[in-house]
Protein backbone atom coordinates (compact mmCIF):
# COMPACT_ATOMS: atom_id res chain seq x y z
CA UNK A 1 0.00 0.00 0.00
CA UNK A 2 2.77 2.76 0.88
CA UNK A 3 4.33 2.00 -2.55
CA UNK A 4 1.23 2.42 -4.46
CA UNK A 5 0.74 5.96 -2.18
CA UNK A 6 4.17 6.54 -2.84
CA UNK A 7 4.33 5.55 -6.57
CA UNK A 8 0.31 7.77 -6.91
CA UNK A 9 2.59 11.08 -5.17
CA UNK A 10 5.17 10.48 -7.90
CA UNK A 11 2.60 10.23 -10.55
CA UNK A 12 1.44 13.41 -9.31
CA UNK A 13 4.42 15.10 -8.75
CA UNK A 14 5.84 14.39 -12.49
CA UNK A 15 2.52 15.84 -13.93
CA UNK A 16 2.64 18.72 -12.43
CA UNK A 17 6.14 19.61 -12.48
CA UNK A 18 5.43 18.61 -16.61
CA UNK A 19 2.05 20.46 -16.72
CA UNK A 20 4.45 23.80 -15.44
CA UNK A 21 6.65 23.38 -18.21
CA UNK A 22 6.05 25.10 -22.18
CA UNK A 23 6.45 22.64 -24.28
CA UNK A 24 5.25 22.74 -28.03
CA UNK A 25 1.71 21.80 -27.61
CA UNK A 26 1.44 25.12 -25.25
CA UNK A 27 -0.23 27.72 -26.27
CA UNK A 28 -0.31 30.28 -23.48
CA UNK A 29 2.47 31.98 -21.32
CA UNK A 30 2.09 34.21 -18.60
CA UNK A 31 4.36 37.79 -19.48
CA UNK A 32 5.24 40.39 -17.12
CA UNK A 33 3.38 43.69 -18.78
CA UNK A 34 6.56 45.82 -18.82
CA UNK A 35 7.67 43.28 -21.65
CA UNK A 36 4.67 44.75 -24.03
CA UNK A 37 5.77 48.42 -22.95
CA UNK A 38 2.71 48.60 -20.34
CA UNK A 39 4.75 49.51 -17.77
CA UNK A 40 4.37 53.09 -18.64
CA UNK A 41 2.14 55.69 -17.60
CA UNK A 42 -1.04 55.19 -19.16
CA UNK A 43 -2.58 58.21 -21.24
CA UNK A 44 -6.32 59.32 -21.85
CA UNK A 45 -6.54 60.88 -25.43
CA UNK A 46 -9.05 62.90 -26.99
CA UNK A 47 -9.50 62.60 -30.79
CA UNK A 48 -12.46 64.86 -32.87
CA UNK A 49 -13.49 64.21 -36.12
CA UNK A 50 -16.44 63.69 -38.66
CA UNK A 51 -17.66 60.50 -40.19
CA UNK A 52 -19.02 61.17 -43.75
CA UNK A 53 -21.92 58.24 -44.48
CA UNK A 54 -22.93 58.47 -48.06
CA UNK A 55 -25.07 55.88 -48.92
CA UNK A 56 -26.36 57.99 -52.43
CA UNK A 57 -24.91 59.00 -55.57
CA UNK A 58 -22.32 57.14 -58.17
CA UNK A 59 -19.96 56.98 -55.06
CA UNK A 60 -21.37 55.77 -51.83
CA UNK A 61 -19.13 54.88 -49.01
CA UNK A 62 -21.76 52.61 -47.50
CA UNK A 63 -23.89 49.94 -49.37
CA UNK A 64 -26.37 47.62 -48.24
CA UNK A 65 -24.60 43.68 -48.13
CA UNK A 66 -27.94 42.15 -47.13
CA UNK A 67 -31.72 42.75 -46.67
CA UNK A 68 -34.13 41.01 -44.58
CA UNK A 69 -37.70 40.23 -46.85
CA UNK A 70 -39.49 42.54 -43.82
CA UNK A 71 -36.56 45.82 -44.10
CA UNK A 72 -38.39 47.24 -46.94
CA UNK A 73 -41.79 47.54 -44.66
CA UNK A 74 -40.34 48.00 -41.61
CA UNK A 75 -40.19 51.87 -40.31
CA UNK A 76 -37.15 51.04 -38.57
CA UNK A 77 -35.07 49.23 -41.57
CA UNK A 78 -35.09 45.83 -39.52
CA UNK A 79 -32.73 43.32 -41.03
CA UNK A 80 -30.80 46.38 -43.09
CA UNK A 81 -27.02 45.60 -42.86
CA UNK A 82 -24.65 48.27 -44.12
CA UNK A 83 -20.89 47.91 -45.39
CA UNK A 84 -18.91 50.98 -45.14
CA UNK A 85 -15.33 52.60 -45.96
CA UNK A 86 -16.35 56.24 -44.77
CA UNK A 87 -13.83 59.10 -44.54
CA UNK A 88 -13.01 60.52 -41.45
CA UNK A 89 -12.20 64.30 -41.44
CA UNK A 90 -11.45 67.11 -38.99
CA UNK A 91 -14.23 69.47 -40.20
CA UNK A 92 -17.66 68.44 -41.11
CA UNK A 93 -17.11 69.44 -44.76
CA UNK A 94 -16.35 66.37 -47.30
CA UNK A 95 -13.34 68.49 -48.63
CA UNK A 96 -11.85 69.09 -44.97
CA UNK A 97 -8.87 66.78 -44.23
CA UNK A 98 -8.98 63.34 -44.14
CA UNK A 99 -7.69 61.91 -41.23
CA UNK A 100 -8.87 57.95 -42.00
CA UNK A 101 -11.76 55.60 -42.80
CA UNK A 102 -14.58 54.12 -40.54
CA UNK A 103 -14.74 50.61 -41.60
CA UNK A 104 -17.24 47.79 -40.88
CA UNK A 105 -20.32 47.62 -40.83
CA UNK A 106 -23.65 48.64 -39.27
CA UNK A 107 -26.99 46.50 -38.93
CA UNK A 108 -30.16 47.86 -38.19
CA UNK A 109 -30.86 45.80 -34.83
CA UNK A 110 -34.64 47.18 -33.73
CA UNK A 111 -37.82 46.81 -34.57
CA UNK A 112 -39.05 49.88 -33.13
CA UNK A 113 -36.75 52.70 -33.47
CA UNK A 114 -33.72 53.05 -36.36
CA UNK A 115 -30.89 51.84 -34.37
CA UNK A 116 -27.57 50.31 -35.25
CA UNK A 117 -25.33 47.54 -34.24
CA UNK A 118 -21.98 49.11 -34.85
CA UNK A 119 -18.92 47.19 -36.02
CA UNK A 120 -16.34 49.27 -37.12
CA UNK A 121 -12.41 50.14 -37.01
CA UNK A 122 -11.63 54.06 -36.83
CA UNK A 123 -8.38 53.46 -39.30
CA UNK A 124 -5.93 56.33 -38.97
CA UNK A 125 -4.26 57.37 -41.89
CA UNK A 126 -2.73 60.92 -40.73
CA UNK A 127 0.18 62.13 -38.02
CA UNK A 128 1.07 60.16 -35.08
CA UNK A 129 -1.75 58.02 -34.95
CA UNK A 130 -1.14 56.77 -38.91
CA UNK A 131 -1.43 53.23 -39.09
CA UNK A 132 -3.25 52.97 -35.86
CA UNK A 133 -6.86 51.85 -35.38
CA UNK A 134 -9.50 52.17 -32.99
CA UNK A 135 -12.30 49.23 -32.53
CA UNK A 136 -15.94 50.40 -32.05
CA UNK A 137 -18.59 47.82 -31.02
CA UNK A 138 -21.94 48.47 -29.79
CA UNK A 139 -25.43 50.31 -29.93
CA UNK A 140 -25.98 53.97 -32.25
CA UNK A 141 -29.88 54.97 -31.50
CA UNK A 142 -29.68 57.44 -34.93
CA UNK A 143 -32.34 60.03 -33.32
CA UNK A 144 -30.91 60.37 -30.43
CA UNK A 145 -29.20 63.44 -29.37
CA UNK A 146 -26.13 62.07 -28.40
CA UNK A 147 -25.20 58.25 -28.91
CA UNK A 148 -22.28 56.62 -26.73
CA UNK A 149 -20.68 53.40 -27.68
CA UNK A 150 -17.52 51.60 -25.92
CA UNK A 151 -14.16 51.46 -27.65
CA UNK A 152 -13.14 48.12 -27.01
CA UNK A 153 -9.65 47.97 -28.23
CA UNK A 154 -6.86 49.23 -30.81
CA UNK A 155 -3.88 48.75 -32.51
CA UNK A 156 -0.45 50.44 -32.65
CA UNK A 157 -0.59 53.36 -30.50
CA UNK A 158 -3.76 52.30 -29.10
CA UNK A 159 -3.14 48.91 -28.20
CA UNK A 160 -4.78 47.85 -25.11
CA UNK A 161 -7.22 50.73 -25.81
CA UNK A 162 -10.31 51.46 -24.05
CA UNK A 163 -12.79 54.09 -23.68
CA UNK A 164 -15.83 55.73 -25.42
CA UNK A 165 -17.18 57.25 -28.43
CA UNK A 166 -19.58 59.92 -28.93
CA UNK A 167 -21.68 60.22 -31.76
CA UNK A 168 -23.40 63.89 -32.60
CA UNK A 169 -25.45 63.98 -35.97
CA UNK A 170 -24.32 67.11 -37.64
CA UNK A 171 -26.04 66.95 -40.46
CA UNK A 172 -28.72 64.37 -42.25
CA UNK A 173 -30.17 64.44 -45.32
CA UNK A 174 -33.70 63.02 -45.52
CA UNK A 175 -34.05 62.98 -49.04
CA UNK A 176 -30.82 60.60 -49.78
CA UNK A 177 -30.30 59.15 -46.34
CA UNK A 178 -26.36 60.97 -46.64
CA UNK A 179 -25.11 61.89 -42.91
CA UNK A 180 -22.23 64.04 -41.57
CA UNK A 181 -21.79 62.79 -37.90
CA UNK A 182 -19.26 64.79 -35.34
CA UNK A 183 -17.36 62.21 -33.37
CA UNK A 184 -15.64 62.74 -29.57
CA UNK A 185 -13.81 59.56 -28.94
CA UNK A 186 -11.85 59.45 -25.42
CA UNK A 187 -9.86 56.19 -25.47
CA UNK A 188 -7.35 55.06 -22.55
CA UNK A 189 -3.96 53.78 -23.73
CA UNK A 190 -0.56 53.50 -23.40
Amino acid sequence: MAATTSNLLLCLFLSLAHASTPDAGQFSTTLRPEKLGLHRKEKLTHLKFYFHDIVSGRNPTAVPIARASMTNTSRSLFGLVNMMDDPLTVGPKSSSKLVGRAQGIYASASQTELSFLMVLNFAFTEGKYNGSNLSVLGRNSVFSGVREMPVVGGSGAFRFARGYAQARTHEFDLKTGDAVVEYNVYVFHY
